[in-house]
């Protein structure tokens, strides 16, 4: 478990959000990975933590990897944009505040 604001690819700043199990929305922000996971794991709480990139949109930070390559005319949409997502964030997912991932 780390203790660090960072990603560890290129030591972009980030902020940890938790969204718990099939709720939309989060119920947490962290600065960093250990006070999430303490909070998750004293809680009991299950769904998926996620390291975001600040200062970027994740649709940029995405192209901007070479993740993701906008193929079609929707794909560069606001409403694509306003909904994209990428599994190549660094995210964890928990169940009753164990972690599943590492």
């Amino acid at each position: 478990m780390s203790d660090r604001r960072l990603m560890t690819a290129d030591n972009e700043e980030v902020v940890w959000i938790f969204v718990g199990g099939k709720n939309p929305n989060p119920s947490a922000a962290f600065s960093n990975r250990k006070s999430a996971e303490d909070w998750i794991a004293q809680t009991k709480l299950s769904g998926m933590l996620t390291a975001y990139p600040l200062n970027i949109p994740v649709y940029d930070w995405a192209i901007r990897k070479g993740i993701f390559k906008p193929l079609k005319p929707y794909q560069s949409s606001p409403k694509f944009i306003a909904g994209f997502s990428s599994a190549g964030l660094e995210h964890y997912h928990y169940e009753d505040g164990i972690n599943q991932t590492d």
